[in-house]
């Protein structure tokens, strides 16, 4: 099969894989503000109700490095394809099984539990889907576009956000108590129709070139996760603090902003999924432009722009949302906190992460990394972002302090002690030889 044939299958399963799994995810978040908190942890504070809500959607992300693990481990010892099956299956049946859950009046205790469970194995799913989508795109990818097909799972991601804020805007406008009873569940069950397009799509694609060229040489290791931190720590580090500050502006943006602008300041609720469609459809535009730019001008430059944006833009973001208050108003900061600045910090990293890791432990390297860094920041942002506005009294400055030092602190220290990986050999099987085959865009075998 010829590389742009290839490429042909591997673009819409890496879109549409890791479009369910942001489906799933952004949809359990903007329910969490506006559902989880009234019907399934009724405390009688919103405060505390909100915050227990939260809890258990950084629960989702502090499991995912145990997927990451596991399934990072699998694709790189069996292969990527049978990974992306698996992790689909788990993440799109526990979505669906959500929907059923029933609230708190209802079955009592067992209401949060069962959401709990459904949550857990949400996220073990979830670990190793955006990696092993964007492994699967960077693998089949020319040595010179790897950016641009790295970035389809990233726009994957915003296309995942689109559909489930579009899906919340849609119930929302429903009479309250019937969006509180039965509304809101209907988008969880309609995720059974992606897994049904995902699966036929996944099940079509072939393994990738570098997978199979480890096959042929024997070159696969049986414990990928401990030669990443005997051989490759320096990766791990720098992807690490990448991924953390990007999850940062993410989550504020995505999740936090949510509960912000209906909570502090009493905006109807569908003000806040409305305006995140809008800029999630704006940055699935701009995503793979900032991957396309990394494949012309190199990695490094492109993110850390991202990450100085996003740390410039912390504090004027919250001026114009308190500012006007309104619907456009965060349409507007959203579509460049987004658009810009998160999509140059985003759209590189499928290329970027994979290119740090040698081939024989390039997935576990990459998921197990991504996900620890998503955990500490996707998981604990939005508890700390809406503690920080409760303990200053309902004021945004301390959320955009925190936003500026996620930047300062985590994404520029990466990109300073990260490298240049533009070029490199996705066959090379040590760091010693990726490091060396830096900027020689060597075209992989194809099948």
């Amino acid at each position: 099969m010829t590389a742009s044939s290839s490429m042909k299958r591997v673009v819409p399963a890496a879109l549409i894989g890791s479009a369910l799994e942001w489906y799933d995810f952004y949809l359990y978040a903007a329910v969490s503000a506006l559902v989880f908190n009234k019907i399934i942890f009724p405390t009688g504070n919103a405060f505390v109700s909100t915050l227990a809500a939260f809890a258990t959607l950084a629960l989702g992300y502090f499991i995912r490095p145990l997927g990451g693990a596991l399934f990072g481990s699998m694709g790189d010892r069996l292969g990527r394809k049978r990974v992306l099956v698996i992790t689909l299956l788990m993440m799109g049946g526990a979505t669906v099984l959500m929907a059923a859950v029933p609230s708190y009046a209802q079955a009592g205790i067992w209401s949060p539990i069962s959401l709990l469970v459904l949550r857990i194995v949400q996220g073990i799913g979830a670990g190793a889907e955006f990696g092993s989508s964007a492994v699967l795109s960077v693998e089949h990818a020319g040595a010179r576009r790897r950016g641009l097909h790295g970035a389809w799972p990233a726009s994957g991601v915003y296309l995942g956000l689109l559909l489930a804020s579009g899906a919340v805007s849609l119930v929302a406008t429903l009479p309250p108590n019937d969006f509180l009873t039965w509304g809101w569940r209907l988008p969880f069950a309609a995720s059974i129709l992606v897994i049904v397009v995902a699966m036929v799509i996944r099940l079509r694609l072939h393994e990738t070139p570098a997978f199979q060229k480890m096959n042929e040489t024997r070159q696969v290791t049986r414990t990928p996760l401990r030669e990443v931190f005997k051989y490759e720590r320096k990766s791990v580090f720098v992807l690490i603090g990448t991924q953390s500050a990007q999850s940062v502006m993410a989550y504020l943006f995505l999740t936090f902003i949510t509960a912000y602008v209906t909570g502090t300041l009493y905006l109807d609720n569908s003000v806040g999924p409305f305006a995140v469609t809008i800029a999630a459809l704006a940055t699935m535009v701009t995503l793979p432009l900032f991957g396309a730019l990394s494949d012309k001008i190199g990695r490094r430059p492109v993110l850390l722009f991202g990450t100085v944006f996003c740390g410039l833009f912390a504090f004027p973001f919250f001026w114009i949302v308190d500012g006007t208050q309104s619907r456009a108003g965060l349409t507007i900061a959203l579509l460049i906190g987004l658009g810009i600045g998160v999509g140059a910090m985003f759209g590189p990293q499928g290329a970027y992460f994979a290119e740090l890791f040698s081939a024989p432990v390039r997935l576990t390297g990459m998921t197990f990394s991504r996900e620890i860094g998503g955990a500490v920041a996707g998981g604990l942002t939005p508890i700390i972002a809406i503690s920080l506005v409760e303990v200053t009294g309902g004021k945004s400055w301390a959320v955009a302090l925190f936003a500026v030092l996620a930047c300062a602190l985590l994404g520029l220290p990466a990109m300073l002690f990260g490298p240049e990986t533009r070029g490199r050999c996705l066959l090379a099987p040590t760091q010693q030889e990726l490091e060396a085959s830096t900027g020689t865009f060597t075209e992989d075998a194809r099948v």
